[in-house]
């Protein structure tokens, strides 16, 4: 298991408290509440160790699409890239 931080400035911010996916055979979940500081925190729990810079690079593009703020929990059981975007997209319009 890898434990990844990352830091995002955004424009807006989440209104209500999200949870959508599951943790599962190629899953994850996404856990978004709102924060007053602003921006946007991302913790990941993944269970693929070494792809910080996959992380990095699909979470760049969510919030460089979708600046939404928060504090987002990521529990990851080896989902593909598409899913990821797919359960932030998710989890950004129930929040929002």
């Amino acid at each position: 298991m890898e434990s990844l931080s990352f830091s995002f400035e955004t424009e807006l911010s989440a209104e209500r408290r999200v949870h959508v996916g599951v943790v599962g055979s190629g899953d994850l979940e996404v856990l978004l509440e709102p924060r007053e500081e602003g921006g946007a925190e991302v913790s990941v729990l993944t269970s693929v160790d070494g792809y910080e810079h996959v992380w990095s690079r699909v979470l760049d593009r969510f919030f460089s699409r979708r600046p939404l703020g928060g504090r987002y929990e990521i529990r990851d059981f080896g989902a593909t890239p598409g899913v990821v975007s797919l359960r932030l997209a998710q989890a950004a319009a129930e929040a929002s």
